[in-house]
């Protein structure tokens, strides 16, 4: 194979794709959204890491200056932009593209509303009850902060204990006492009880799969007989794509 291959790697299965590939020979670049996220690559020895963000032009230049010749798309489920942005570069610039996709987790729960997207959301919990627990991250903090539909409700937010995310929460008008500021994976019982210990009446999340730990979300808030709010990944038509780590060495190996 011809060139380094790049991946996309702002997942934590992404990470660990991204060591497996170096693993078996190959030159690998690991793109990740933090310095926190590139600590956590510290132990693959070799790994070339970039915290650059990049859009469509940006990939093309990168891929240009580095000599890249595959692309892994390991990004998170819901980074649509990023998965399009990238296959309109890798064609644009003849870099073979693939896509690693995570499995969703199954769910058969009478109290589980589906909707397409954060608006929806926000109405769809809006009307199921008043105290809302949101498990959505940070990136769309802000639409169910200014949603219409929420004004009066009380919303609490689990997100990353990371200054910049955590003023992100305060500055959008959460309390510190319904910020929930904590480094997952979180097991079925922890929870059960931070649903119980902030008296949540409704549970919004999405279907990240296992890795995300939607399994465990799940769960606990079937446990709890909380509805559940649970946001599509958005419809995205990939180039290629592949659900196991050794469908991608295939798809590697044959460039």
């Amino acid at each position: 194979m011809a060139g380094r291959v790049f991946v996309a790697a702002g997942t934590k299965d992404g990470r660990e794709l991204a060591g497996y590939i170096l693993q078996q020979g190959y030159q690998v670049t690991a793109s990740v959204v933090s310095s926190y996220g590139e600590s956590l690559l510290n132990s693959y020895q070799g790994i070339q890491v970039s915290c650059e963000p990049l859009d469509e032009e940006g990939f093309i230049a990168y891929f240009h200056r580095h000599g890249i010749g595959v692309f892994v798309d390991a990004s998170h489920p819901y980074a649509a932009n990023v998965s399009e942005n990238a296959m309109k570069a890798c064609r644009r610039a003849g870099v073979a593209y693939i896509r690693y996709e995570r499995q969703q987790t199954p769910l058969d729960y009478d109290r589980a509303y589906y909707v397409t997207d954060y608006q929806a959301a926000a109405e769809q919990a809006a009307s199921l009850g008043e105290r809302i627990f949101l498990t959505t991250g940070s990136r769309n903090l802000e639409a169910f902060a200014r949603a219409e539909a929420l004004q009066g409700k009380e919303l609490i937010c689990r997100i990353l204990p990371e200054p910049e995310v955590v003023q992100l929460a305060r500055d959008l008008g959460f309390t510190p006492a319904n910020i929930v500021a904590v480094q997952g994976p979180f097991s079925l019982e922890l929870n059960k009880e931070l649903y119980k210990k902030y008296d949540a009446q409704v549970v919004v999340t999405k279907n990240s799969g296992a890795a995300g730990g939607a399994d465990t979300k799940f769960a606990a808030a079937m446990e709890l007989g909380l509805p559940l709010v649970i946001i599509d990944r958005p419809p995205v038509q990939y180039d290629n794509i592949a659900y196991t780590f050794d469908d991608i060495l295939d798809f590697i190996a044959v460039q």
